[in-house]
């Protein structure tokens, strides 16, 4: 099991840890910064440093699977390709520092807690996401016409009443009660452990709330830190869905 350091604090660009497994899939270790492909979030590069100062430069992060395809409660960071020799090294006992590429991190960050802000600015279910360091993409549920200069400016809007953003958990049963919380209608909320991680934009100390949802993403505290951003189109992708892409504004 990896204890997931970024899920209690999306902040944390590098911790110590120790190497439980290397395989041809990729390095586990015992704890860890990085954020594994998951939920429409693309996961996150790095390097790791071993304690003579070598770097392993880590090119992606996925959840790991048992032998049968069932995943895990490991991570795995998995090297570039050309450090065969130097992956090769590596055993279980060894101390690294595992260090994210933080510029890259803190764009999807932005980018995915501007996500949540399209969800209120467009109360559609989603039925397909993907958040990457360049680019937000949500396909919404819905045959309306969408106009992109106003989405841009509700957004402007929100990010600059600089709201809060909370993590927090709701049980099993609380999201059972209340299955409007789950906006997307292709990724369901992890079970399994009676606590469903939740983030919540606004709603504090009598504020609007702006969204209130399960997900496991990295995410900014302030609706401030997400900076310019603009939705660069806007497409028709079926009858019945309308695909919305977000960007920096240049």
């Amino acid at each position: 099991m990896t204890h997931d350091l970024f899920r209690q604090d999306a902040y944390l660009r590098e911790c110590s840890a120790h190497i439980t497994a290397t395989a041809e899939a990729g390095i586990v270790l015992d704890r860890t910064v990085f954020y594994p492909l998951g939920g429409g979030q693309a996961g996150d590069s790095g390097v790791l440093v071993l304690e003579d100062g070598t770097e392993i430069t880590i090119a992606d992060t996925r959840k790991g699977k048992d032998a049968d395809g069932h995943p895990t409660s490991d991570i795995v960071h998995i090297p570039a390709p050309g450090q065969e020799d130097r992956v090769a090294q590596l055993a279980p006992g060894m101390a690294v520092t595992a260090r994210i590429d933080w510029e890259r991190r803190h764009r999807m960050m932005r980018l995915h807690t501007t996500s949540h802000l399209l969800c209120h600015v467009v109360p559609q279910l989603v039925n397909g996401c993907s958040i990457t360091p360049d680019y937000a993409r949500l396909d919404f549920a819905m045959t309306d016409p969408l106009d992109k200069e106003q989405l841009t400016a509700a957004i402007a809007t929100l990010v600059a009443a600089a709201h809060p953003l909370t993590v927090a958990s709701i049980s099993d049963e609380e999201l059972d009660a209340n299955p409007a919380l789950v906006k997307s209608m292709s990724v369901q909320p992890p079970r399994g452990t009676g606590r469903i991680r939740t983030i919540r934009i606004g709603g504090e100390g009598g504020a609007p709330l702006i969204d209130l949802q399960p997900c496991g993403g990295t995410h900014v505290a302030n609706t401030s830190e997400i900076g310019p951003i603009v939705v660069t189109k806007i497409e028709k992708k079926s009858a019945t869905t309308r695909r919305v892409v977000l960007g920096f504004a240049q």
